[in-house]
C-alpha cells in the first residue's frame, strides 16, 4: 500500500537526508527494529541508551512512510476527548494517559536540545475550538475537567479568539503544553546520531518472513537474507495490521496542503496549534520556515490512482474551510499530499507483546499523537523488556 500519492511537503524540503544499504547478507544482532521512521528512530535511540546491540531496518528508504507525510503536530491532547476516555477506562487512568502526554513533549524537547538536533522543535500552545453552536457545551465540559485535573488550560470565548487569531469560533480551550517539528529531519538526525555510535542501519529491506526459532526468531528479506535476533520490535505503523489477526484501528486517508511563503497571519498563530470539534477534525500550524500548513478531510483509503485524483480535490476543500474559517485569509496553496493513517476506538496506542508472537514487542502509535506516544515507548519497551510492570501497559496493550 503506498502511504502518499504525492511526496510530500518535508521530502521535497529536506530532500533525502541520509542514505544506507540494503541488507545483503545473513546477520545476528540482539534487537531489530522494523521501520525507519520516527517511531524506530525513537526507540533504537532509547534501547542503544540501554546498551542493547541493535539493528534497524526499512523497506523504503529512511523516514519516507507515515513519518513524512505527517504534520508533526504534537500535542498531549488524545484524539478521544479526555472526558469520554474517562467513561471508557476511568477517570485516573484517562488522566494518566493525558499527562503521559504532557511529559512526552517534555522529554522529546530535553533530547533534541541535549543532542543538538536540527529539527525545527518550537514549543507552542494549543487552541482546540468549537466548530459550531451543538459542540459549544461539549467542549466546555472537556474544558472543566481538564481545569479539574490541572492540565494548563483555559477557556477563550469566541470574540477573543477572533481578534486574537482571527478564527471564527464558539469558543474553546487554550492549552499550554504542544510543540511542532520536522519529524522527517529528525528521524534524519537521530538514525545518524546513533548510525555514529554503532547503530546497524539498512534501508531497502522488507521483512517477508517472521518466525519463532530457539532463542529467539529469525527474519526474511525479500531478497532471502536473514536476520537471527532475540527480540523484534515492530515500529512500522499501519502496516503492522496486516501481520495481526486482531483487528487494532480503522485506517483512513488524511490530507494536507502548505501555503506559499510569507503568508500574513496573526501573530499569535506562530505560536499556536489550532485544531477544532469537527468530525474528522481539522488542524493546523506554521512551519518553521514561514508558510501555513492546514490538513483534514479524513476519507477511506482507496487505490493509488484515486487518492491522485482526489488529493487535489481535497486540497480545494481544505483551503475553501480555512477561508470560511479565517475569512480575508490569502492562502496560496504550494504543496499538498496525503498519507494513511489509522485510529482506535479509545484513540490510545498499542504498545507492548502481541500474543500472536513470541520475543515480539510492537509501537503502534496510531491518531493524531503518534509521535508523543512513541516518545512514551522509549521508556516503556525497555521497562518491558527487563519484565517489568509500567504504569501504561494495561491500557495500551493488546487484547484490550
Amino acid at each position: 500500500m503506498r502511504l502518499r500519492t504525492f511526496e510530500s511537503f518535508w521530502i521535497i524540503k529536506n530532500g533525502l537526508v541520509h542514505s544506507y544499504p540494503s541488507l545483503q547478507k545473513n546477520i545476528r544482532t540482539e534487537i531489530v527494529v522494523v521501520g525507519g521512521g520516527i517511531t524506530g528512530a525513537l526507540i533504537s535511540h532509547a534501547l542503544l541508551q540501554e546498551g542493547y546491540s541493535v539493528t534497524l531496518v526499512d523497506r523504503r528508504d529512511i523516514a519516507s512512510g507515515s513519518t513524512s507525510a505527517t504534520t508533526s503536530m504534537l500535542q498531549y491532547e488524545i484524539d478521544v476527548p479526555l472526558h469520554e476516555l474517562a467513561d471508557m477506562i476511568g477517570e485516573p487512568a484517562a488522566v494518566l494517559c493525558y499527562r503521559s502526554g504532557i511529559d512526552a513533549i517534555r522529554r522529546l524537547e530535553k533530547m533534541v536540545q541535549s543532542l543538538n538536533l536540527d529539527c525545527g522543535f518550537k514549543r507552542k500552545k494549543s487552541l482546540y475550538y468549537a466548530h459550531s453552536a451543538a459542540t459549544e457545551k461539549k467542549l466546555k465540559k472537556e474544558f472543566t475537567i481538564r481545569q479539574k485535573h490541572r492540565l494548563g488550560v483555559r477557556w477563550i470565548n469566541a470574540s477573543t479568539i477572533l481578534k486574537k487569531y482571527g478564527i471564527n469560533s464558539y469558543g474553546g480551550i487554550l492549552s499550554d503544553s504542544a510543540a511542532s517539528m520536522d519529524a522527517y529531519q529528525l528521524a534524519h538526525a537521530l538514525i545518524q546520531y546513533n548510525y555514529n555510535r554503532g547503530l546497524q542501519v539498512f534501508d531497502q529491506t522488507e521483512i517477508k518472513l517472521h518466525r519463532s526459532v530457539k532463542n529467539g526468531i529469525k527474519l526474511t528479506t525479500a531478497d532471502g537474507y536473514t536476520i537471527q535476533c532475540k527480540k523484534a520490535i515492530y515500529c512500522n505503523g499501519f502496516e503492522a495490521t496486516e501481520m495481526l489477526k486482531e483487528k487494532v484501528a480503522d485506517l483512513v486517508y488524511t490530507y494536507a496542503t502548505v501555503s506559499e511563503q510569507g503568508i500574513q497571519l496573526k501573530k499569535l498563530l506562530d505560536d499556536t496549534l489550532i485544531w477544532n470539534t469537527s468530525k474528522p477534525y481539522l488542524y493546523m500550524r506554521t512551519t518553521a520556515d514561514g508558510r501555513f500548513l492546514i490538513g483534514g478531510e479524513d476519507d477511506a483509503v482507496k487505490t493509488p490512482e484515486e487518492q491522485q485524483v482526489l488529493k487535489d480535490k481535497k486540497c480545494r476543500l481544505l483551503v475553501k474551510k480555512l477561508q470560511k474559517i479565517m475569512p480575508g485569509i490569502s492562502f496560496i496553496a504550494d504543496f499538498n499530499w496525503g498519507g494513511v493513517f489509522g485510529s482506535t476506538k479509545d484513540g490510545l496506542p498499542y504498545i507492548g507483546p502481541s500474543p500472536e508472537y513470541e520475543n515480539t514487542l510492537f509501537v503502534l502509535g496510531f491518531g493524531g499523537n503518534g509521535i508523543t506516544f512513541s516518545v512514551q515507548a522509549m521508556e516503556m519497551i525497555p521497562t518491558l523488556l527487563k519484565k517489568h510492570e509500567h504504569p501504561l501497559a494495561p491500557y495500551y496493550r493488546f487484547g484490550r
